[in-house]
C-alpha cells in the first residue's frame, strides 16, 4: 500500500511502454476474496490490473520473500531485476528510464499503450466513497470521505454543514472549496479547529471551521522513504499519517509507514518519533524501544494512548506524554504476532482478532473496528475480556439487530451519548449502533450538492 503513490507517478510518467501488473498475495483470509481485493483497487485508486494469487503460486514461482517486492521483466518476458521493500522514486525513475532506452535501442521496446477499462468512475455517484475515519463532537460528525478527497461535517442526524476539499485529488490549502486533500484518513477536534491525517499526500492538515480555510502543519507532500528523527513538522517529509489524537496541546499520529506513534507538539511546531523502533514487529517494552506493525487507529483517554495495530491484528496501549515519559511502556492487551490472527472473544490474552483498525472510547470501554472480521468489538479493561457488540461476521451492509447486522471492513468508530458511529468502508456509509436497543441502522446523508433530500 505505502508504494502505491510512487509507483503511480512511473505508471503515468511512461504510460506509453511500462506495463505494471499487480500480484496480490494475501495474508489475511479476508483478503483472499476476490470482491474483497476488488473494493481495495478501487478504493486506493489502483490503474493496473491485479492478480489475485490467493493460493501464493505466483509468490512461489517468482520466489518472493517479502511485501512488497517489485519484479523487472524485459521486452522478451525475461526477469531483469528484483526489489525488496519500498524505493525511492529518483532512483527508480533514472533506472527505468535507462531501461527504456536500451531497450528502444534495441528495437525491442513496444510504445503502444495497453488500453484499460478502470472501474473507479462507477464509484463517483455515491454519497460517500470508502469512508476511512469518523469523529464525533459537540454534536457534529465529522466524516473522512476518503474516495472523494474531502472531509464531510455534518450534525449528528447526518445534515451536512461543511464540505472540507474540493473533492480533487491533490496538495494544496486555501479556503475550503478549492483546497485540495488525498485520501484524507484519521481526524482529531479541539473546538473549532479539526486536525487531518492526509495520507497519500503525507501531511497532517489543519481545518479552520471559523475561518473556513485549510493550511498543512506538518509534512512536505513528499512520502518519507527512511526513517528519521523529525523536527520543524513543515521540513520533514512524513510516511503515511493514518489517524490523529488529541490531548493537552499535542497531536499524536498513528505513522502507519514508520511503524510507529509519533508527537507533534503544536505550540512549537517540532514533530517526532513517540513510540516504536521502527522496525516491523509486536514488541512490547519502553516506548522507543518498542515495535509496532503498522498503526491505524488512534485514541487519548485517560492518560493513555490507545492504538490499533493492525498488521499484527492487535490492540495496544501506551502512556501520554503527560506521564514520566522514561518510564512509558507500550503494553499489548490484545495480540500476538505478525501471522497470529482469527476471531475469538474472551479474555484478552485468549482474544484474537484480524486487522482491527479503529479504536474509540465510552464509559471505560474501549471499542474497536475489527475490520477483517466485519465486527465491532468491546474491550473492557477493567476486567480484561472483550466482546462482540456488533456485526454478524458476514460481509454487508443490513441493519437490525446488532449481533445479526452485516457491515464490510469498517474501518472508523466514533462514540458519543450511547452510540457508536463507525465508518462502514467497503459499504460506503456511515452505521449507527444504539447500545441501549442493541440495534444498527444507517445513517442518511442529506444537503449534500447533487444529492436528493
Amino acid at each position: 500500500m505505502h508504494i502505491l503513490p510512487q509507483l503511480r507517478k512511473l505508471e503515468r510518467k511512461y504510460r506509453d511502454w511500462l506495463v505494471v501488473v499487480g500480484v496480490h498475495s494475501s495474508k489475511f483470509p479476508n483478503e483472499k476474496e476476490t470482491g474483497n481485493l476488488r473494493n481495495a483497487v478501487l478504493r486506493y485508486g489502483i490503474e493496473h490490473p491485479v492478480v489475485n494469487d490467493h493460493e501464493f503460486i505466483l509468490w512461489q514461482e517468482y520466489g518472493v520473500r517479502a511485501w512488497p517486492t517489485l519484479m523487472f521483466v524485459d521486452p522478451q518476458g525475461k526477469i531483469v531485476g528484483k526489489h525488496e521493500g519500498e524505493f525511492e522514486l529518483a532512483k527508480f525513475d533514472a533506472l527505468i528510464s535507462d531501461m527504456g532506452a536500451e531497450f528502444r535501442s534495441l528495437g525491442l521496446l513496444n510504445e503502444t499503450p495497453l488500453p484499460y477499462q478502470l472501474e473507479a468512475a462507477k464509484a463517483e455517484a455515491r454519497p460517500l466513497s470508502f469512508p476511512g475515519k469518523i469523529e464525533v463532537d459537540a454534536g457534529r460528525l465529522f466524516i473522512a470521505d476518503s474516495g472523494h478527497n474531502r472531509v464531510l461535517v455534518t450534525n449528528l442526524e447526518g445534515e451536512v454543514q461543511t464540505i472540507i476539499g474540493s473533492g480533487e485529488p491533490g496538495n494544496s490549502d486555501g479556503a475550503f472549496d478549492s483546497a485540495m486533500l488525498n485520501h484524507p484518513q484519521g481526524m482529531a477536534v479541539d473546538g473549532n479547529r479539526l486536525y487531518i491525517a492526509d495520507a497519500e499526500n503525507h501531511t497532517i492538515r489543519l481545518a479552520d471551521l471559523d475561518a473556513g480555510a485549510l493550511t498543512t502543519i506538518a509534512g512536505t507532500g513528499e512520502q518519507a522513504l527512511f526513517r528519521h528523527e523529525g523536527g520543524l513538522a513543515t521540513e520533514f517529509p512524513l510516511n503515511s499519517p493514518y489517524d490523529l489524537a488529541f490531548q493537552n496541546g499535542t497531536l499524536y499520529v498513528a505513522m502507519a509507514g514508520f511503524h510507529q506513534l509519533w508527537e507533534l507538539d503544536l505550540p512549537s511546531g517540532q514533530i517526532g518519533p513517540y513510540a516504536g523502533d521502527g522496525i516491523e514487529n509486536i514488541l512490547d517494552g519502553p516506548r522507543m524501544e518498542a515495535r509496532l506493525a503498522q498503526p491505524y487507529g488512534l485514541t487519548a483517554s485517560g492518560g493513555m494512548i490507545y492504538f490499533a495495530d493492525s498488521e499484527t491484528s492487535a490492540v495496544r496501549a501506551v502512556p501520554g506524554i503527560d506521564v514520566d515519559t522514561e518510564l512509558a511502556m507500550v503494553e499489548t492487551l490484545i495480540g500476538d504476532g505478525l501471522f497470529d490472527f482469527g476471531d475469538r472473544d474472551g479474555a484478552f490474552g485468549d482474544a484474537i482478532l484480524q486487522h482491527v483498525q479503529a479504536t474509540a472510547v465510552m464509559d471505560d470501554v474501549l471499542y474497536i473496528a475489527d475490520s477483517y472480521n466485519h465486527k465491532i468489538k468491546a474491550m473492557d479493561l477493567e476486567n480484561r475480556v472483550v466482546e462482540t457488540v456488533a456485526g454478524s461476521g458476514d460481509s454487508g451492509a443490513t441493519d437490525g439487530g446488532a449481533l445479526e447486522a452485516a457491515f464490510n471492513e469498517p474501518a472508523g468508530l466514533a462514540c458519543a451519548d450511547r452510540q457508536i458511529y463507525v465508518a462502514d468502508t467497503n459499504s460506503h456509509a456511515i452505521r449507527v449502533i444504539d447500545l441501549d436497543t442493541e440495534q444498527v441502522s444507517t445513517l442518511e446523508l442529506t444537503g449534500l450538492p447533487g444529492n436528493p433530500e
